[in-house]
Order: structure tokens, then C-alpha cells, then sequence
């Protein structure tokens, strides 16, 4: 049987630079494959051009007879005043009326409402009648692949689906894949999602000499296989690179060009010149240099919760809802802390009460003095007429990072645009061009406390790992709420989690939560706040452990203790710095001795000083 869909020889370019060139790709039946590649590398419009949604440069774009193909885009939005009922009833009649615009409703069967049914069951809607345009942004995703599902499609193409889901969402659409009885393409950055649902990866690439690079099996295997292609690659330069050696030192001592024999050798070198440069053009890629700045503040205790809580206000026809109660939390210097929950449990209300922007019903949160916060939110707001020039540098054409001016086209070229970008409005730019924009922004700004949205939305394998790695080396505290759980596993050091029914507790990782998730909830308390009375009860979270006697004098010294260690530590690396020690090897030889006690010594009271946090609440 000949594939679903045969696209050959595929061309696409906006602008003078073409995004992708003569890259060929099939997808058969039964097939799960996971389309990644670099941001800018064409991943969205590849996938549009399988769906029949843009036309290619040049190539061909086969669909076998009969087949059905459903597209989810990276953005899904319905109507106003259009219910989810509407939405998946003129589905199913657009999938039974081939060419019908906007049929009537009436003319749907009998035996559809249990259909329409079982499928809002499958996707998990409570309610038939909400507006589908009012949904968050997880629910319009699984709206928008429920709606289509309903065309029994033969592969299913789905761009970025993990960026607005849930934890939950993502684990229903993982389940979905596995059982699905189609072929599927995805375009995603989640590590663990395409572990879980792909059997085959492709990266779009320009380093790889077909454009792409396809192997067969799960994530883990293509990384090995990419390491094992990247590595005979190299070898393959290497040895090209030291033929075009001998022959740039044969051609230079001036061979007689008069027999065919010297001619065929004098082209054989220019084409192996070629192929070299060719080969080392595709080698070359760049990576985002993402560097967060820190405030190099000496307070390290910089906002503690104390047993916090908040209310929703009751809306007409509905009372008043309950998020979250009894939160006892402290935030400190070099705290990693990984926020989670389901969609719509309170997670951007709690980084709004970190900011300020929001009071506690019950409770009290205290913050340092000048703290100052960077918030980076999901939303990813940037006007689209701005040119790139002015989202960099809004106020001319340099920026200042840590102290010192850089100009613009530097700047710029730090998180790969080129320069001949930078008069491009933003609104040409993919989603992960518009993300490096906004981490650009956001580190120019000095932090105390770094408060980042689904950070990952749109990022590129690559940039994940480099901001994963700024991340660990943040000095700061940094509250992260993201779907992505490889980055969640590597950075989190506690883990705040909500349950969307008025629970919060902190966890040692995200398996810890998930298993409390499922846990039944303990009774409420006898004698409710007089705040909380009127809401639906919502337990509050587990119980602080107590210190003991001795631990608690210990945690009460401990911030001195620490700030005493940071200046021991800088003290060290100054004598190792200086000039008069350097040149004098036993006393350096000591001064290395001391800063390696003062760094053992310094690490360890960070840790004990966590310990004694953690445990106190």
C-alpha cells in the first residue's frame, strides 16, 4: 500500500533564505513520528504543507486516494459565542457532508448524540455547553484535537500540542497516541512526551546532508544514533579536510595544466574544496547564550508565606471558590522550586501574590526590602509591529547586560538572528525566535527572584538544554511553572504542589505529587476559618514538621553562620586572585588549600540551611 502521505524533493523559503531545501518525507500507516528540529528550521510550515495548508516552493505532495488528514495548529481559538456542543456537532456534519461549509445543525442523526457524547468523554469535557472561546488554553487544545478526531482521520498532525496542556492533559494525550489507530506526526520539544509516544524521531536540519536526519525507534535511540552520525561526519571532514591539504600543496607548487591527466586532478581538487565547504557549512550551528542576571544581594531570606490563603470571589450565579489554604512556605536565596497543578488549581495566582499583584485572603507574605522580582509569562506578549531592532533595544541601538553597553547587532547575534533580521517585524518571527526575544528582555533585568511561566513553550531542544543549565547556575531563587518534566526532574529542588480542589503541599519531586494527586483528601478541620466557612472546604495542606530543640538554635544562627562563610569564600578568592600570592607557589599553594575548605564549608551550610528550611516550613 503506498504511504498516507509522500511529500518529495519539498522547497520552502520566505525571504532570500530558504527555510528548508529538497528534503523528502512519507508517512505510512501505524507510524508515530516525532518532527523536531531547531527553531527557524521550518518544523510548523513542513507540517502545514503535509496538511495541504501551504503550497511548497517546488517538490511534490502526494496524498493516497481517500485518505482523510487532520491538522491541530499551534494556536487554537473558536469563535465567541459558540459552544463545544457547536463546535464538534458541525465536526461530525463537515466530516459526513464532504465540501460542506457551514451545515445546519438539524441535519445531524440520532445515533450522533451518543457519539458526540462518548467523544467529549474520551477528551474529558464535563460540560457540552461552555463557550468554547472562554476555555484556557489547555482545554481549547483538547477541544481542537477532539474536533479533529471526529473525521476518523487517517494521520493526524499535531504542531506543539504539550505548549497550553497540563500535566494532566499531557498524560490524556499520551494515552490517546498509544491506543490511537492512525498515523501520527507531532511537532514537540518535550523530551519526555516524545520518549513516551514517538517510534521514530526526524530533526529537521540543515546540518544533516538530506536536510533531515529519520531514525526508528524512541528519543533516547535517535540521540544515540544523531551522536553516531555526527561523529562519522566528522571523521568523514577530517579526512576530506587533509586531502584538500595535499592537494592545495600540489596545486600551489604550479603542475603543468597542458595533459588530460594534470586537468582531471586540478578539477578533482576544486570539487573536493567544494564538498569541504559545503560540509563544514552545515556543520556550523550556534547556540543561544542565555545569562540570567542576578542582584548579588547579601539578604537571603527573601519572601516567606505565612499560612496563606485565597479565595476567588463568588461571580454572578456562582460562589465563591477556594484555591488554596494554610500555605507556610519560605523562599531563599539559591531556592529552585518547581510549581505544579492542574490547569485552573492556582498556580499564576500564587506568582501573582509573589509579585504583589495580588493580596491573600487570610494570611500574611512579607518580602525583603527592594526585592526585586522578573516575571517571564506564558502569554508572550510582543507587539507584532515592532522590528526585531526595537523589541532588542527599545531605547536605541545598544543594550546594557551587567553593567557594560552592547550593541544591538551583538546582542542580537548572541540568541542567533541574524543581522539581516533585525529590521523584520517580530510578527515574521516563529515561536521560538519570539521566545528568545523575551528571555533577551528578561535578562537585562537584574533578580532577586526569577518567576518563569512555561518557560519552555517554543524552545528548541538546544536552547532547553542551555537554559536548563543558567538556570541551575542562577544564584537567586527561581519559581518555575512548566509542563516540561525533564527540565522539572533537573531543576526543581522542592516542588510546590496544588490540586486544584484547595490542597497545597511541597514534595521532594514530581512522582511524590502525582501519587498525593491520587491520595484521598483528609477531612476538613472542625472549626473553619470564619474567611473560609462560606467556600467549599478545601483542606489545607500537611502539617509543618516540628525541629527539635537543638535544631531550632541551629536554625536561628544558620543565615548568620552563612553570610559569614560568603565572606570567608570571597575573602579566599581574592588572596588567590592577588597578584603577590600568584607568583609565589607556596603561598598560593596555601591560599588554594584555603579557598577549597572555605567552597566545602560554604556548600555545605547551603545545604543544611535548605534541610533545616525544609523541614521547618
Amino acid at each position: 500500500m503506498p504511504p498516507i502521505i509522500n511529500a518529495q524533493s519539498i522547497t520552502k523559503q520566505f525571504g532570500v533564505t530558504p527555510l528548508f531545501h529538497n528534503i523528502s518525507l512519507t508517512v505510512e500507516d501505524g507510524d508515530r513520528i516525532g518532527l523536531i528540529g531547531p527553531n527557524g528550521a521550518g518544523k510548523s510550515t513542513l507540517l502545514a504543507i503535509l496538511a495541504g495548508q501551504v503550497e511548497p516552493d517546488s517538490g511534490s505532495l502526494a496524498i493516497r486516494r481517500l485518505a482523510r488528514v487532520a491538522y491541530v495548529p499551534q494556536d487554537s481559538r473558536f469563535p465567541s459565542g459558540v459552544s463545544v456542543r457547536d463546535v464538534l456537532e458541525r465536526a461530525m456534519l463537515a466530516a459526513s457532508t464532504p465540501g460542506s461549509g457551514a451545515p445546519g445543525l438539524s441535519n445531524l442523526g440520532t445515533g450522533d448524540e451518543g457519539r458526540l457524547r462518548e467523544l467529549a468523554g474520551r477528551t474529558g469535557f464535563p460540560s457540552l455547553n461552555a463557550e468554547a472561546a472562554s476555555l484556557s488554553g489547555g482545554w481549547r487544545k483538547r477541544l481542537a484535537i477532539a474536533e479533529a478526531l471526529v473525521g476518523q482521520p487517517d494521520v493526524l498532525l499535531l504542531d506543539e500540542p504539550t505548549n497550553h496542556l497540563d500535566l494532566a492533559g499531557i498524560e490524556w494525550l499520551e494515552e490517546l497516541i498509544a491506543s490511537a489507530p492512525f498515523a501520527i506526526v507531532t511537532v514537540s520539544h518535550d523530551r519526555y512526551f516524545l520518549e513516551s509516544t514517538s517510534t521514530q524521531i526526524v530533526e529537521l536540519n540543515r546540518i544533516f546532508a538530506d536536510g533531515l536526519l529519520r531514525v526508528r525507534g524512541s528519543f533516547s535511540r535517535y540521540l544515540e544514533e544523531k551522536q553516531t552520525y555526527l561523529e562519522a561526519r566528522n571523521r568523514q571532514m577530517e579526512s576530506l579536510r587533509n586531502r584538500v591539504r595535499t592537494e592545495i600543496e600540489w596545486l600551489r607548487r604550479g603542475p603543468k595544466a597542458r595533459t588530460s591527466k594534470s586537468k582531471a586532478r586540478i578539477d578533482t581538487a576544486n570539487q573536493m574544496i567544494g564538498q569541504l565547504a559545503e560540509m563544514q557549512s552545515r556543520a556550523s550551528s550556534s547556540q543561544a547564550g542565555i545569562d540570567f542576571a542576578a542582584s548579588n544581594r547579601k539578604t537571603k531570606r527573601l519572601v516567606e508565606f505565612d499560612n496563606v490563603s485565597f479565595i476567588i470571589p463568588a461571580a454572578p450565579g456562582s460562589a465563591p471558590r477556594l484555591l488554596f489554604s494554610g500555605l507556610n512556605f519560605s523562599l531563599v536565596a539559591g531556592s529552585k522550586v518547581g510549581l505544579v497543578g492542574p490547569n485552573g488549581s492556582g498556580k499564576t495566582t500564587l506568582l501573582r501574590l509573589l509579585q504583589g499583584d495580588l493580596e491573600p485572603s487570610e494570611g500574611s507574605i512579607r518580602r525583603t526590602d527592594a526585592l526585586r522580582l522578573v516575571y517571564l509569562s506564558q502569554m508572550r506578549e510582543l507587539d507584532e509591529s515592532l522590528t526585531l531592532r526595537r523589541a532588542l533595544a527599545p531605547e536605541g541601538d545598544s543594550v546594557i547586560h551587567s553593567g557594560h553597553p552592547v550593541h544591538v547587532a551583538s546582542w542580537a547575534a548572541r540568541f542567533l538572528f541574524s543581522g539581516e533580521q533585525l529590521n523584520q517585524p517580530v510578527r515574521n518571527l516563529s515561536g521560538g525566535e519570539r521566545a528568545r526575544v523575551l528571555i533577551a528582555r528578561l535578562m537585562l533585568q537584574p533578580a532577586d527572584v526569577l518567576l518563569l511561566d512555561e518557560p519552555t513553550n517554543d524552545l528548541d531542544i538546544p536552547t532547553l538544554e542551555i537554559l536548563e543549565d543558567n538556570l541551575l547556575e542562577f544564584p537567586g531563587a527561581l519559581v518555575l511553572v512548566t509542563h516540561d518534566r525533564y527540565l522539572l526532574n533537573r531543576i526543581a529542588t522542592t516542588v510546590l504542589g496544588l490540586d486544584g480542589n484547595g490542597r497545597v503541599a511541597r514534595f521532594a519531586d514530581f512522582a511524590q505529587w502525582e501519587q498525593w494527586l491520587v491520595e484521598p483528601a483528609p477531612a476538613p478541620a472542625k472549626s473553619p476559618s470564619p474567611a473560609l466557612s462560606s467556600v467549599a472546604p478545601g483542606p489545607a495542606g500537611p502539617a509543618r514538621r516540628k525541629l527539635s530543640y537543638l535544631e531550632a538554635r541551629e536554625y536561628a544562627a544558620i543565615e548568620q553562620r552563612v553570610e559569614a562563610s560568603d565572606a570567608r569564600l570571597a575573602d579566599a578568592r581574592a588572596r588567590v586572585a592577588d597578584p603577590a600570592i600568584a607568583t609565589n607557589a607556596p603561598a598560593l599553594q596555601q591560599a588554594l588549600a584555603e579557598l577549597a575548605s572555605a567552597e566545602q564549608e560554604n556548600e555545605s551550610l547551603y545545604h543544611r540551611w535548605a534541610e533545616l528550611t525544609e523541614k521547618a516550613g
